[in-house]
């Protein structure tokens, strides 16, 4: 019986050596070339240059390697088929049973000379024909195949087929990447003319919005996420709704660079704060709405110590994430056995904001806040003092958050109404009144949305706001403009909305 043949050609070089070497161990012919073939001689393992095998040499600055009958014949032959038997034996074609590629990393420095060709053409040849051939794109795979082949003498049908399934996933996530680099290159529209998505799912979740459902969270191939980098210390498993609820608070929370806690319940805030100190913070955040805050998501910018974690302990609370905890307060929260407690990295954001529709996706750029406050325009006649604009700032910031029509009423850095997901703006003022329950008087007010009438302004003028922000942008501009200067009020346009939904 003929020896059976690895062809190994790789860009990353990691692990190549130990799996030759077994692989030779085994009985295995090795052909290879260029980097590859060097490194495995340079080691001792015999392995036979691609060149000899085909008689061409790498040509065109090293473009045309493996494109040859006597490479994809190898790859493709079914060695079953009469027919395909006679064209090997006719062309002096050898069939290949293992082949090991990566690709150029061409995301890591995107360009003409990166994008590889014979690489993913012998992975698609290989992949299609993984009944005869096992394929092998990741490092990680080399233990498992080498384990298969010391065992059985053969890696299984099941073992080639979920290789195969990695193979063309590897080289879609390739051409994917290749093809948002040509669209991010097009000039006009900032949404590319398509998006060439390509995940892979990296964490299985307890379930979906509710238990009957399944869920999990999908990686875009090639990115990264603050997720990956996260680390739990303690709790559950965390569900589909912890995560989008942890998302959104982890967002908020980094907007705002001096101390502040973000408390979060179905992915709207229902308490904010800045303080000089982290677990002043909280506490006047919890203060905002402690009834909604029971089971909510808490994010911190700060490193959690024992002192906040002694004011975190009795409060009812799904996750905790911040960037760090103090060996003191995890060992306080311990106790809280269901609670989950993450650190990780600020999130790296992403360009897009996609949601799913019927047959396909809605996709806008991600909605940003501009506190430049060069871009706002006073138009009452009574001006809003510095305090006020740093007031107003803050709310600001916390509106573009919550879930429209949006009104949120705040004083000192603190957050004390949240109106959220109203079907109008004046149920929303009087929801934030409310909840305020007087604690604003004197403070600000945010809308996400102009006032189409003045009955949302009189709401919070009665809740004892002494300033307003809001887009502008009304046909009654004028109408809510004139009430602001009867009550008193300060009212700035900023000359952007907010909307999130």
């Amino acid at each position: 019986l003929a020896m059976p043949t690895a062809l190994l050609s790789v860009y990353d070089k990691t692990g190549i050596v130990h799996l030759a070497a077994g692989l030779h161990d085994i009985g295995f012919t090795i052909i290879s070339s260029g980097g590859t073939a060097r490194t495995l001689l340079a080691e001792g393992i015999p392995a036979t240059d691609l060149a000899d095998v085909t008689g061409v040499p790498a040509i065109l600055d090293h473009r045309v390697v493996t494109l040859h009958p006597k490479v994809h014949g190898g790859l493709l032959a079914d060695p079953t088929s009469p027919a395909h038997q006679a064209d090997m034996a006719e062309y002096g074609i050898a069939a290949i049973d293992l082949v090991v590629v990566n690709l150029y990393p061409f995301e890591s420095d995107p360009s003409i000379e990166l994008i590889d060709i014979g690489g993913p053409a012998m992975v698609r040849a290989a992949a299609k024909n993984h009944a005869h051939v096992a394929v092998v794109v990741n490092p990680g795979d080399y233990g498992p195949v080498l384990d298969e082949l010391r065992t059985s003498g053969a890696v299984s049908e099941n073992t080639r087929r979920r290789l195969a399934r990695d193979a063309f996933a590897t080289i879609a996530a390739y051409d994917a990447q290749i093809a948002t680099w040509f669209d991010a290159g097009a000039e006009g529209d900032s949404l590319p003319d398509g998006l060439h998505l390509s995940l892979t799912k990296k964490q299985p979740l307890r379930y979906g919005e509710n238990p009957h459902q399944q869920g999990a969270r999908y990686l875009a191939d090639g990115r990264r996420s603050w997720w990956d980098d996260a680390v739990q210390h303690g709790g559950k498993e965390l569900s589909y709704l912890n995560l989008y609820d942890t998302e959104a608070a982890w967002r908020l929370v980094h907007r705002f660079q001096a101390p502040a806690c973000v408390i979060v319940k179905h992915a709207n805030p229902c308490g904010v704060a800045v303080s000089g100190d982290i677990a002043d913070a909280y506490v006047k955040a919890n203060a905002c709405d402690p009834v909604s805050a029971f089971g909510g998501i808490v994010a911190l910018n700060r490193t959690v110590t024992r002192e906040l974690a002694e004011s975190l302990a009795p409060v009812f609370t799904e996750v905790v994430v911040a960037p760090a905890f103090d060996p003191e307060a995890l060992e306080v929260l311990a106790a809280k056995g269901n609670l989950r407690l993450l650190s990780g990295p600020q999130p790296y954001g992403s360009p897009l904001d996609v949601r799913s529709i019927d047959g396909g996706l809605l996709v806008q750029q991600v909605d940003t806040v501009d506190l430049d406050r060069s871009h706002w325009r006073v138009v009452t006649v009574v001006q809003p003092t510095p305090e006020q604009l740093d007031d107003l700032s803050f709310a600001w910031t916390v509106c573009a958050a919550v879930s429209s029509n949006a009104i949120v009423y705040a004083k000192d850095h603190q957050a004390y109404g949240i109106g959220a997901g109203q079907q109008n703006r004046l149920d929303s003022a009087r929801l934030a009144a409310e909840r305020s329950a007087g604690r604003a008087a004197g403070g600000v007010c945010a809308s996400d949305a102009f006032f189409p009438f003045r009955d949302g302004l009189d709401a919070a003028a009665a809740a004892g706001v002494r300033a307003v922000i809001q887009p502008g942008g009304s046909m009654r501009d004028a109408d809510v403009i004139a009430a602001a200067d009867e009550h008193g009020m300060a009212m700035v346009f900023t000359g952007e909305r907010h909307f999130r939904h």
